[in-house]
């Protein structure tokens, strides 16, 4: 039986944010100069699991103009400059947190091209977000790099997206991208990335079509997540042990 409830870790969670945010936008000038960037590291490092990620940043190559990693630490982004990466793509939006502050720092001093665009792990995409994804494709400069908290689920759906967007791999092989390789787990809340592509492979064995046809005049996103199933285990470990978003 849990101590708390999910409304009482929603409020929680609604009060560190606003901690968060009056500590870095809100404070007087000569205290952000003393504290801010400190404690916007100990909330990288800490309050976002940041440690972990400072020895491992489960960072791949997509392809020869396309990366993938988990949330980059600022010396990380100083990296991916020096090797000629041009945008960074943010799957976890603008957010009340050390990890994105001092990534939008980093990419302001190095020169590189921040862009926010929020996805989920565990929710059917909508067709506006694939959508949204494949204009974003074509707009960015590249070489860039795509990122989530951990680099195991939304970025993997969108790796998925840009190899078959981009490359033109088939989504059969492009959905390897999905994979327990990044510490994707499908058996999870997490699986239904792996589901929506699965259900596209599916029909269209059945009725040949494009996938972006398929998306506009036979995919049902509610309908998807309604009929998928996770395991129990699988969601304690990615909710609990690996605390993922």
């Amino acid at each position: 039986m849990p101590i708390w409830g999910r409304d009482t870790k929603r409020a929680l969670r609604r009060t560190t944010n606003a901690w968060r945010q009056g500590l870095a936008e809100h404070s007087p000038p000569w205290l952000q100069r003393s504290f801010g960037a400190p404690a916007k590291y100990l909330d990288m490092l800490f309050v976002d699991h940041g440690i972990f990620r400072i020895f491992y940043v489960n960072e791949h190559k997509i392809s020869e103009r396309a990366w993938r990693s988990a949330q980059p630490a600022p010396f990380q982004i100083r990296r991916a400059a020096r090797n000629g990466i041009k945008t960074i793509v943010n799957l976890r939006g603008d957010r009340v947190c050390g990890s994105y502050w001092l990534e939008r720092a980093a990419c302001e001093r190095v020169g590189i091209k921040l862009v926010n665009f929020q996805v989920r792990s565990r929710a059917a995409p909508t067709r506006e977000e694939l959508r949204g994804a494949r204009d974003l494709f074509d707009r960015i400069e590249y070489p860039m790099l795509m990122h989530c908290k951990s680099g195991a689920d939304r970025v993997g759906l969108m790796s998925v997206l840009y190899r078959h967007i981009k490359e033109g791999v088939p989504i059969s092989v492009a959905k390897d991208e999905l994979s327990f390789r990044y510490g994707h787990f499908r058996q999870a809340d997490t699986g239904v990335l792996d589901y929506f592509f699965e259900r596209y492979l599916e029909d269209n064995a059945k009725s040949p079509m494009p996938f972006f046809e398929w998306v506009e005049t036979v995919y049902d996103a509610n309908e998807l997540k309604r009929s998928f199933q996770s395991k129990g285990w699988a969601n304690r470990i990615v909710d609990t042990v690996l605390r993922r978003e």
